[in-house]
């Protein structure tokens, strides 16, 4: 069976490796949503990579919900990210930009004239969220009209043709960890009774819709998707998860994505084994997440429980995770305080193992 250092192809693209890195949010675009040109030397650095998969990034100025997140929606937006790619593929890598809208995760604050966030359903989530100012609690979203609910894919779509005019290889739909694709997936987030709510069809119709149109506009075959079964974040329930995954897995099957990524913050809380569970359900290429060590992830690479493994504070504070890996070699250790602050601490400071080793 493939260990870390096969090769793979997802759609046209060959992967020199299984290696994946994990799109995490780092909090570095400026206020427009443009990225400073030192996140061009982030992404560079860490481009042995068998793939990058680049942290959320917002489809339109209501997608908002973080700090110093970075858009694709604006012309200079774009060219801020064709910095990054052209620096990745310049060592020879590839390079996914992950996109997605938030939904009732928003706050007043980051959106256009304070507006109230928007969601299936009117249904406030628990908590607080982060905002320079101190903490704030989540307010009630505004329920997405079916005219919004079609703009809103096509957002996606126009998201994804900007990021291939950015230089990227592909686009991964984030419909994980209480965003605004997994709300309409949710049964506590999602209690509408037309055609977007209720069945199994009806609450999975706006991921397919918004796929659908991504790969209408850039091709299937350069389009992925990550979803998070059983995942409580942002205060998600997926009541009837594993009845309603299995049949979203076999409609992904029907559309020949470049892959599937069954993605989890940290090990899964849940005591049930979604890789085991919805790897055999998939035809394509799966990509498996989970806080995966070296050990574990080369473990469900040779039971064929995964075809590449999908690491993300591990590559986070090891720009050459790979040659780490290959070489067996002491890890850094990630500084938490600075995963989302501003400035170049933290982020491209990381030593590499050879610059480590001369010290």
């Amino acid at each position: 069976m493939p260990g870390h250092f096969e090769s793979i192809n997802i759609g046209k693209i060959k992967l020199d490796n299984r290696i994946i890195m994990a799109p995490m949010t780092r909090g570095r675009a400026d206020d427009a949503g443009a990225q400073p040109a030192f996140v061009a030397e982030y992404y560079r650095q860490r481009a042995s990579a068998g793939l990058i998969i680049t942290e959320a990034t917002n489809i339109s100025p209501m997608a908002k919900g973080y700090a110093r997140t970075p858009g694709i929606y604006t012309a200079e937006q774009v060219e801020s990210w064709r910095r990054v790619t052209d620096a990745v593929h310049a060592r020879g890598g590839k390079i996914f930009l992950q996109i997605f809208h938030t939904g009732r995760i928003a706050l007043p604050d980051y959106l256009p004239g304070g507006a109230q966030p928007v969601a299936p359903s009117p249904v406030k989530a628990k908590g607080q969220q982060y905002t320079d100012e101190g903490m704030k609690d989540f307010v009630i979203p505004r329920e997405l009209t079916i005219d919004e609910i079609k703009r809103t894919v096509q957002n996606f779509a126009a998201a994804a043709r900007n990021a291939i005019d950015a230089g990227f290889d592909g686009v991964e739909l984030h419909s994980a960890n209480g965003y605004l694709a997994h709300q309409f997936l949710g049964t506590n987030t999602n209690l509408r009774t037309d055609q977007y709510g209720g069945s199994h069809e009806n609450r999975a119709r706006f991921l397919f819709e918004a796929l659908d149109a991504m790969s209408a506009a850039t091709g299937a075959e350069k389009v992925g998707v990550k979803l998070s079964p059983g995942v409580p974040f942002n205060d998600m329930e997926d009541a009837d998860a594993e009845e309603f995954y299995p049949f979203v897995i076999r409609k992904l099957n029907e559309r020949n994505l470049a892959y599937l990524h069954i993605g989890f913050e940290e090990a899964p809380t849940t005591k049930i084994n979604w890789h085991g569970k919805l790897r055999p359900l998939y035809r394509g290429v799966y990509f498996a997440n989970g806080g995966f060590s070296k050990e574990a992830g080369a473990k469900l690479l040779a039971d064929g429980g995964a075809d590449a493994i999908v690491y993300g504070k591990l590559f986070l504070a090891n720009p050459d995770l790979p040659e780490r890996f290959k070489r067996d070699a002491p890890l850094n250790q990630p500084d938490q305080s600075t995963f989302y602050a501003q400035g170049e601490r933290g982020y491209t400071d990381y030593p590499t193992f050879e610059l480590a080793s001369a010290v």
